[in-house]
């Protein structure tokens, strides 16, 4: 049957189709002559692959900005003055510190009174650097999970090179500092995108890899199958609690707790990017699903509550109707009780130009980041016999206000807040007095006295409103010729708040640049709706808003396009792809960072299949009609003209496929279209396995944009 109406589909849109529309479905029929490029290791793309870097840091590290650029990069990268940001686990704050010193990093720890009082004397647990070199192993800290309630018993990830899969060992902290190691016959998982959580000192609830022949992995490369694992258990003796399918995204371990330390087990299962459906197991080995909408999100257990963010419209049958973006609960009790859904209370309903960003649980409050026009705020919740209330915690207004840690054990919270003109700044919270006190502030890395933030807004095609920050000196002159970067990113509901960056401050705008921050749809600025007005074939509208930012700019002579440029990463690199073969007359420059570009294949390439929900899919016939027009891979024209782009990329990247700036930078050089292209060998998603690498990528990019936007070359 399906067969049958994808060839009418497929009819149809061939008859409706432009000229130009049937030239592009032509292109992206032939055989696609790049696809060594794919092969992350093959020895034909990496020899490609040094001949570019080769040539790319040639014109770049040669240029005589360069080496000020990066030096003054990798001090900020690497300054002892950063924020120590940290958790709260047993009055120890645990933190993981990389310095020039330490450029794979330290797991460190000291008193919670300490930290408060800014000593800097730490306690470390593990040196990455020591580690690595005794095991002539490449690894990357990918993060550590404690038992509770001791928090001694840890399960530490590392990655080879930065990449998403990790392999994870016991590591003991008992006794602590020199004291602290791997445990002899301790829990090793090989590597693999596993996820797990601890169910007592002896017990891991985990979803891997579980025959290391992807038999148990989705189409997206992640595990759907739960199985608990035993001290002293192989892999192969483990026993399977919950299996999803093969087309799900992913399914992984669970855990609630509630503020007395009580803790519930199951499993979550992502049908989809977008929807979930989660799972308690019972201790008689059934397994019960909770009540909960699809395309919701679980928050946590508070005052008996179990809170949800709604990313869509329900109407429980226990009564009530909520909408999407609201942040709503249910008795936690009750429902365990009668397995039935109880009544589901209303906590908080934001206005049109407000979005939940973010919540968090202490020992006596309930933490909402709540965004109002793109300013961020934090609100304390708690519950009485009377309902919820809330009050504002007092942080300092007109930028991005957040919980950087907070804990249901934990009665202290770390909260920040920065603006582009800001330094970051870290906050301590007192969840029992409401009392708030700023513990450090970054140094200033630039000077901010000369600079204003202004927000504006451009108006799409359709007729929406799209906000944008401008960051520019307060005597800028509006000549139209003021070098003007625009970073955008527009997908999966993640929003573009307000940011302190001493790189951009150094490295653009002390070099006389504009800083601009698009806040276009597909992000979650204002909720679920601002994201999904651009999923799948209604994408356009999020290219549409980008354009519409650049060209309001340019009306209001704050630049033109000979110094206009773009920069974007991994779907903000789609975003530069589309801007570069849809406007190619908008932009002189355009940074192009870790990106997807081959929209046909991009579903058969690492995590891809898991952003169908977002992209679409390119076996539906209808979606793969827009996939091919939106497809950058798929649309240079040779016949047209267009800016020298800058591609990113990084071989270890094991979630965006490199093979998709490979083939797109291979493409452009038969063509004889002007493009440069570095590919870190390290470093996963990010690019840069360790500070002196993002140092260097981050000088790599502004020297390329000084060269496009302050020379005009």
């Amino acid at each position: 049957m399906r067969l049958v109406i994808a060839g009418v589909a497929v009819a149809v849109l061939a008859a409706c189709a432009t000229q130009e529309e049937m030239t592009v479905t032509a292109k992206a029929t032939q055989p696609d002559t790049h696809l060594y490029l794919e092969e992350v290791e093959g020895a034909q793309a990496l020899a490609w692959v040094r001949g570019e870097n080769e040539r790319t840091l040639g014109v770049l590290e040669k240029d005589a900005r360069f080496q000020g650029y990066y030096d003054a990069a990798l001090k900020i990268a690497t300054s002892q003055e950063r924020i120590p940001y940290g958790s709260i686990r047993k009055g120890f704050v645990y933190n993981f510190w990389q310095d020039a010193a330490h450029e794979r990093g330290l797991w460190r720890r000291q008193a919670l009174a300490a930290y408060g009082a800014g000593s800097p004397e730490w306690e470390t647990l593990l040196d990455v650097d020591a580690l690595a070199k005794a095991e002539g192993a490449n690894w990357v800290y990918k993060g550590v999970s404690c038992l509770p309630p001791e928090q001694t018993d840890c399960l530490l990830s590392l990655s080879d090179g930065g990449k998403d899969a990790v392999r994870v060992r016991e590591y003991s902290i008992a006794e602590g500092g020199a004291k602290a190691g791997f445990v002899a016959g301790g829990f090793d998982i090989p590597e693999a995108k596993s996820q797990f959580v601890w169910e007592a000192k002896d017990a891991l609830l985990l979803s891997t890899d579980w025959g290391g022949d992807g038999s148990t992995l989705t189409e997206s490369g992640y595990p759907f199958v739960v199985k608990r694992l035993k001290r002293g258990q192989g892999l192969g003796d483990a026993a399977e609690l919950f299996r999803g399918t093969k087309q799900n995204v992913g399914v992984w371990p669970l855990s609630f707790e509630d503020e007395h330390g009580q803790r519930w087990f199951g499993a979550v299962q992502a049908e989809t990017f977008f929807t979930s459906s989660y799972h308690l197991f019972n201790a008689d080995g059934s397994v019960t699903q909770l009540p909960t909408p699809k395309k919701s999100s679980p928050q946590g257990i508070f005052a008996d509550t179990l809170i949800l963010t709604l990313e869509e419209d329900w109407a429980p049958e226990s009564g009530g109707a909520f909408k999407s973006g609201d942040l709503v609960g249910f008795n936690w009790s009750g429902f365990l009780a009668s397995k039935k859904l109880p009544k589901v209370e209303l906590i908080f309903r934001p206005t049109p130009k407000q979005a939940l960003q973010g919540v968090g649980i202490t020992k006596n409050n309930l933490l909402v980041n709540i965004s109002d026009n793109v300013v961020v705020k934090v609100m304390a919740y708690a519950k009485s016999a009377a309902g919820w209330a809330s009050r504002e915690v007092k942080l300092p207004p007109n930028g991005s206000a957040g919980v950087i840690f907070s804990d249901h054990d934990e009665a202290t919270a770390f909260l920040g807040f920065e603006n582009y003109l800001s330094p970051d700044t870290l906050y301590s919270y007192d969840s029992g007095t409401g009392e708030v006190k700023q513990l450090r502030q970054l140094p200033a890395w630039f000077d901010a006295s000369p600079y204003q933030v202004d927000q504006h807004e451009a108006t799409s095609k359709d007729g929406t409103k799209v906000p944008y920050f401008v960051v520019h000196k307060k005597d800028i002159r509006l000549d139209g010729k003021n070098p003007t970067l625009v970073y955008g990113y527009g997908g999966f509901q993640v929003s573009q708040t307000p940011g302190y960056s001493g790189t951009v401050g150094k490295l653009w705008l002390e070099q006389g640049g504009v800083y601009v921050m698009a806040n276009i749809r597909g992000g979650g600025e204002f909720g679920p709706a601002w994201h999904q007005a651009g999923l799948k074939t209604k994408r356009q509208v999020v290219y549409d808003d980008f354009i519409a930012v650049a060209e309001d700019l340019i009306a209001k002579k704050v630049t033109s396009k000979e110094k206009l440029g773009a920069m974007g990463g991994s779907n903000g690199g789609l975003l530069m792809g589309v801007m570069y073969t849809q406007r190619p007359d908008l932009f002189h420059a355009i940074v192009c960072q870790v990106p997807l570009l081959d929209m046909l294949r991009y579903n058969l390439l690492l995590a891809g299949a898991s952003w169908m929900d977002e992209y679409g899919d390119p076996d539906v016939p209808e979606e793969r009609a827009w996939l091919e027009k939106l497809s950058p891979y798929h649309n240079v024209d040779a016949s047209k003209t267009y800016p020298e782009i800058y591609f990113e990329t990084s071989t270890k990247d094991d979630r965006v496929h490199p093979g998709h700036a490979r083939k797109m930078a291979k493409l452009l050089e038969e063509m004889g279209k002007p493009f440069l292209y570095y590919e870190n060998i390290d470093g996963g998603h990010s690019a840069a396995a360790n500070q002196r690498e993002a140092a260097r990528r981050s000088a790599l990019e502004f020297t390329y944009l000084a060269r496009k936007l302050i020379d005009g070359k």
